[in-house]
């Protein structure tokens, strides 16, 4: 499970990393909380050329008469995508990479509290996630939306949370985008447990509405 990111890495940056065309309406960093149907960046491949783009984070299915018609698809389950109806055309033909810097994840204490925990790169460098993206065409100006994949938690990350996002390494970002002929499905597991560093937070990132670098300060022992 993934509900909320961070991206502070600059887009120019971001686009050289990937050797991607970047658009000129890409979500201005640092962003410290980044809340589904907001705008996360996404890289793409098609005729030759990767481009770096923003998109809706939350799959909007085709059957979707409008965009909260049914539930909210911000993750996608490895074990499932390739049957579900609302991902496997995607999961064949569509699929991306989400870039982060970071992500929150949430465990509780004895009396039910929600505690947040920040995850991100003990080097610094971005996460870069695997994902699936589809065109919602049902309003007048048509809607780039994407959902993140995510697999069954390494014994690491069960401290945590039961679900990870699949992250990919560089070796691999192009068998996923589908530059390669080489099959995608084996690249949906568990990360490495030195894919991460983490930390207790303040509670004030459980406001979607709070914002600043201060949400991934650790929490004062």
């Amino acid at each position: 499970m993934c509900g909320r990111m961070t991206m502070t890495h600059p887009n120019d940056a971001m686009a050289q990393l990937f050797d991607a065309a970047p658009a000129n309406n890409l979500p201005d960093p640092p962003r410290y909380n980044i809340c589904p149907t907001t705008q996360v960046a996404v890289v793409v491949t098609g005729d030759g050329q990767r481009r770096i783009k923003p998109m809706r984070w939350g799959f909007l299915p085709h059957w979707y008469k409008a965009p909260n018609g049914g539930p909210l698809l911000i993750n996608a389950r490895a074990e499932t995508i390739a049957e579900k109806p609302a991902y496997r055309a995607a999961a064949r033909e569509r699929r991306c990479l989400i870039v982060a810097t970071g992500f929150y994840e949430w465990t509780k204490d004895s009396e039910g509290n929600r505690l947040p925990w920040y995850f991100s790169r003990p080097d610094g460098g971005p996460l870069v996630f695997a994902g699936i993206w589809q065109v919602w065409d049902k309003m007048q100006e048509p809607l780039a939306t994407c959902a993140m994949v995510t697999t069954a938690a390494s014994e690491w990350m069960s401290s945590t949370h039961h679900r990870e996002p699949v992250v990919l390494a560089p070796e691999d970002w192009g068998t996923w985008l589908g530059e390669t002929e080489a099959k995608a499905a084996p690249l949906m597991c568990a990360a490495p447990e030195h894919t991460y560093q983490r930390w207790r937070v303040d509670r004030m990132v459980n406001s979607n509405r709070a914002s600043g670098e201060a949400l991934i300060e650790p929490l004062a022992a």
